[in-house]
Order: structure tokens, then C-alpha cells, then sequence
């Protein structure tokens, strides 16, 4: 499957946010890459060029391709309420990212290789596919023969965020999915209003 493997920095760089996790080189070059990214010559953005950049943020942070992205959006769009609040409601649901937020996994990428490689359980059974939207009452836990795995015990031992709308068990190596976060509970900084007003064009 097609997913973006180049330098993470770069994109971080580009969006002036640290949005794969802490940076020490983006810090040190808080400004866009490219042999023109210090001049302060740069274009202003256009509103359609920083709609567009919000939704490529988004991508890039929950590693969501275009077509996964607008089917996502279309579920939103149909949903009662906010369609913005409704698709960071849906993205978060996603089973890699919830493995993420619980702690399982140290990134998102980590995170969908697990599930992609059955070390996930989802409601007693295996899950491998990371696009797979949780509802409410789900369970997700880490198979019993893959709770040893290094890359797990080291992300668990180092275990910081909990989240509202998660429930860790550290003895059943478990998390249940208990409701769908509210906007302001998810820390991501993303402006979903932009991303409605650019596929409503």
C-alpha cells in the first residue's frame, strides 16, 4: 500500500509543527525546507492554499491517504452535527490510532504495523486491518503471545498521555474505546473547518 516513507522532518518542516512527535532538528530549522524556505519572500498563502494545507496535515498526521481520507469525509458529511467535529470523531476511532493513544504502539506507523501483523485484538478477535473504525464499547487488547514484543513493552513503560475517552487495564494489556472524543479533548492541531470549506468548493 502507497504511504509516505521520505524524511519526516521535511513535512514537519513544512507545516511548522513537530506532527510526527518531538524534533530536535525541527527546532533547530523552524522554518519550510527547499533553497527558499529562509527568504522572507515567500508568497502569502491563498484561503484555497491553506484549506488545502490543513487537509494535508491531517493526512500526514494519522497517515491517511486521499481516497481513505474524502470516504471518511462523505461518512462525516452524513452524520448529524459538525461534519468537522464528526471527521476528527471518525479519524480518531481509527483502530491504528486508537493503538497509538493508548500507548501500545510509539507511533502511528508502529501502530499499523502491529495490527497489520495480528498482534491486535479487537473484541477477543484478530484485527488487521488499521483503517478499522472502533465504536463505543469496543475492546482492543494485545494478543497474549505478542505481549512480550520490545516494541511494545517499551512503549507502554513509556506511557505518558491518557486520554479521556480511553480505558487502559495495564494487567490485561487492554483498552476499551468508550465514547468518541470531543474536539477540544483531541490535542492534534488541525483546523477541520478549513477542510469542510475546501471539499465544499
Amino acid at each position: 500500500m502507497a504511504r509516505y516513507t521520505g524524511p519526516r522532518t521535511k513535512i514537519a518542516r513544512k507545516f511548522k509543527e513537530p506532527i510526527f512527535g518531538s524534533d530536535k532538528y525541527l527546532e533547530r530549522k523552524n522554518y519550510p525546507p527547499g533553497q527558499h524556505g529562509q527568504s522572507k519572500r515567500r508568497g502569502k498563502l491563498s484561503e484555497y492554499g491553506m484549506q488545502l494545507q490543513e487537509k494535508q496535515k491531517a493526512k500526514y498526521t494519522y497517515g491517511v491517504l486521499e481516497r481513505q481520507f474524502k470516504k471518511l469525509f462523505l461518512k462525516a458529511a452524513s452524520r448529524k452535527g459538525m461534519t468537522g467535529q464528526n471527521l476528527i470523531k471518525l479519524i480518531e476511532s481509527r483502530l491504528d490510532n486508537v493503538v497509538f493513544r493508548l500507548g501500545i504502539a510509539p507511533t502511528r506507523a508502529a501502530a499499523r504495523q502491529l495490527v497489520s501483523h495480528r498482534h491486535i485484538l479487537v473484541n477477543g478477535k484478530i484485527a488487521n486491518i488499521p483503517s478499522m473504525l472502533l465504536v463505543p464499547g469496543d475492546i482492543v487488547a494485545v494478543r497474549e503471545r505478542s505481549q512480550a514484543l520490545e516494541v511494545i513493552t517499551n512503549s507502554l513503560a513509556g506511557r505518558t498521555n491518557a486520554y479521556p475517552w480511553l480505558e487502559w487495564d495495564a494487567n490485561l494489556m487492554s483498552g476499551k474505546f468508550m465514547n468518541y472524543p470531543e474536539r477540544e479533548e483531541v490535542p492534534e492541531n488541525i483546523n477541520e473547518q478549513a477542510i469542510v470549506e475546501l471539499y465544499s468548493k
